[in-house]
């Protein structure tokens, strides 16, 4: 197939403290989320000096890309375009409309499959086009990628480094714990064509970095993050609430790693560096967190083939896993989840 440029697509994030509220209130519009939570949330950013540090990931991200895609004879231009903040989507793809973009190549800040990890994406990409008119870029979604060796290897080196730091690793008191950002059980359930994609892809590719990096030792998967009203069922248990059961059950070593996620976010940041690990901490737990990818260079080579994928059919297609993967989503895949009646 003919491209003539590549597009990130991110979730977006403060710059500063006066984005944080009007960034909030973008990624919960519509969803009827309490002025209180937001201001709760807003702390967890101003913590950090008001600065989300997903931005400048990506930055990064398009720097190793601008390097190491002409040593692949890719010379396509690069364009960047967030969902809930500057650069917004919408005047990214306008701008790629105005530079005579006629179709792009889209890689998603996320590995997985379900309506908020890929769905949701795909209605950005499409509102972004109708908004830039009938000569709007036709935008193609690069495949998930959770069981790519760009992917699963880097999580693994890091589980290794991070059990190094540890002052015991005797098995019978060490555990992994795989961690990702929970979702609404009933999303997950309309994830992929035949439903639990999500929880599928996410156990996978726990289960190949703890066979990579410690094959020895028990893992879990666990869920962090949630973010809806008590009432509706959320992915469970908690990485909190695991680790109280671990240490219950005579676990004194822990290592978490955010296989949810592929550069360290603020739910990363926050939500297991301070919270988890002051959990950890009070529980008497010996706790390590694992790091992401980020633009570890491998990470970076494996962008590179899913361009490479997608420029020529006949380019070999690495996965490790069995979950299976597509280029082009089903019509009906991870619906929208239903919004309660008011």
């Amino acid at each position: 197939m003919e491209y003539d440029a590549i597009l990130l697509v991110s979730f977006g994030g403060p710059e500063g403290p006066e984005d944080v509220i009007p960034f909030l209130e973008n990624v919960t519009r519509g969803r009827g989320v309490p002025a209180e939570r937001l201001a709760e949330v807003a702390e967890h950013y101003r913590h950090f000096g008001g600065v989300s540090p997903i931005n400048a990931q990506c930055r990064a991200l398009l720097a190793a890309l601008a390097d190491e895609l002409p040593r692949a004879g890719i010379d396509l231009p690069l364009y960047w375009g967030n969902r809930n903040w500057a650069p917004y989507l919408t005047e990214t793809v306008a701008q790629m409309r105005d530079d005579g973009v006629r179709r792009a190549i889209a890689f998603v800040t996320s590995a997985y499959g379900s309506y908020s990890a890929c769905g949701q994406y795909l209605e950005d990409i499409a509102r972004a086009r109708a908004a830039a008119g009938p000569d709007a870029p036709r935008i193609d979604k690069l495949r998930h990628f959770h069981d790519h060796p760009g992917f699963i290897e880097p999580h693994a080196d890091a589980v290794r480094a991070a059990l190094a730091t540890l002052p015991d690793r005797d098995p019978a008191r060490t555990r992994l714990v795989f961690t990702a950002h929970s979702i609404p059980t009933s999303m997950d359930a309309t994830s992929g064509p035949d439903g639990g994609r999500y929880s599928a892809q996410v156990h996978e590719a726990a289960r190949l970095v703890a066979a990579a990096a410690a094959p020895e030792l028990s893992w879990d998967v666990v869920w962090q993050s949630r973010s809806g009203p008590p009432q509706v069922p959320w992915l469970e248990p908690d990485v909190n609430d695991h680790l109280e059961a671990l240490a219950a059950d005579g676990v004194r070593n822990v290592v978490v790693s955010p296989v949810g996620f592929i550069s360290d976010h603020l739910e990363v940041v926050w939500d297991l560096d301070n919270e988890a690990a002051e959990t950890a901490r009070k529980l008497g737990l010996n706790f390590a967190r694992a790091a992401t990818p980020g633009t570890d260079p491998r990470f970076i080579g494996m962008i590179r083939d899913l361009v490479l994928e997608r420029l020529d059919p006949t380019a070999q297609r690495q996965a490790l896993g069995c979950v299976p993967t597509w280029d082009v989503c089903p019509r009906g895949c991870c619906p929208a989840p239903r919004r309660a009646a008011s």
